[in-house]
């Protein structure tokens, strides 16, 4: 079956007094393209989630963002009162030697100046916590994985539609092609005749005329059209992974049903080509979105 390869997948977990967040988004792309935003105490376990997520995904513009939220009690940044007292002691006598006023706002002036506020370590990551926040990361992979799945499902429908009608506009054909040949052959019998004074050898027009018509046949171009199309139903029930195959595929039919039109010669079967020409321009857009 086929995977879409748009999808969302999220997960939290709890661990002490954190609350830590998973989540990945994924959109079509012919390759694995990953871009990752991790809280900093995660960054050393970055690549062993890359590896993780790429192997899962294969396919895609994926982002994923691991991040932490504290709980009720958050450690708040400290303000360094023995280092403001310095620096405001200097602005002081800054002051005084240079005849320049201190600043009015003289407190919040003092609050931007280096090491006042005293910032948070970052705390080291356990093995516990992080074998904890590896499962969370699976969670999330899986959830977008089902959401992936749930989304190939509708695209098979769409395609098994547009494969319907296709082929429902390919057997359409068959009733103009002998309507087609009398037609061709009446219109140039009739364009002799009426050249008036020329005599021509009927048994050479009917070999040029069969000649001709032969060049026009479609049955050829009908039985591989016939044949991509179950090819390409054979390949969506076939295993994951096989979207850059049916757009292969895809391409092969354009060039049978282009080829169709060109053979046509009747405005009937051109106005059906169009028509599978729509047909096909859609299978070719939805699948971009295959994995």
């Amino acid at each position: 079956m086929i995977y879409s390869m748009t999808g969302y997948g999220k997960s939290v977990i709890l661990f002490q007094d954190r609350k830590i967040c998973v989540e990945i988004r994924s959109l079509n792309g012919k390759s694995m393209d990953l871009s990752t935003r991790m809280a900093p105490q995660f960054k050393s376990r970055e690549m062993e989630v890359r590896t993780l997520v790429t192997t899962a995904l294969e396919r895609g513009k994926v982002d994923f963002s691991l991040w932490v939220e504290q709980g009720e009690k958050p450690e708040t940044p400290s303000i360094n009162v023995p280092v403001m007292q310095t620096y405001a002691q200097q602005m002081r006598d800054a002051s005084k030697e240079t005849g320049v006023a201190l600043p009015d706002n003289m407190f919040e002036v003092l609050m931007r100046m280096p090491d006042v506020v005293a910032r948070k370590e970052i705390y080291d990551v356990s093995d516990e916590e992080w074998t904890v926040v590896l499962e969370g990361v699976k969670a999330a992979i899986a959830e977008l994985l089902d959401f992936r799945r749930q989304e190939g499902e509708a695209l098979a429908a769409k395609f098994r539609d547009k494969i319907n009608n296709i082929s429902s506009l390919l057997r359409s054909i068959e009733p103009y092609e002998k309507e087609r040949v009398e037609k061709i052959s009446t219109r140039i019998t009739d364009s002799l005749e009426k050249l008036a004074g020329v005599e021509y050898d009927r048994n050479r027009l009917e070999q040029e005329l069969i000649f001709y018509i032969e060049k026009l046949d479609v049955n050829e171009e009908k039985q591989r059209l016939t044949n991509h199309l179950n090819y390409f139903v054979e390949t969506m029930d076939g295993e994951r992974g096989q979207g850059k195959k049916l757009g292969f595929i895809a391409q092969e039919m354009g060039r049978e049903i282009n080829t169709l039109g060109s053979k046509s010669n009747h405005a009937e079967m051109q106005n059906i080509v169009v028509k599978m020409k729509d047909e096909l321009e859609q299978i070719k857009e939805q699948v971009l979105n295959v994995m």
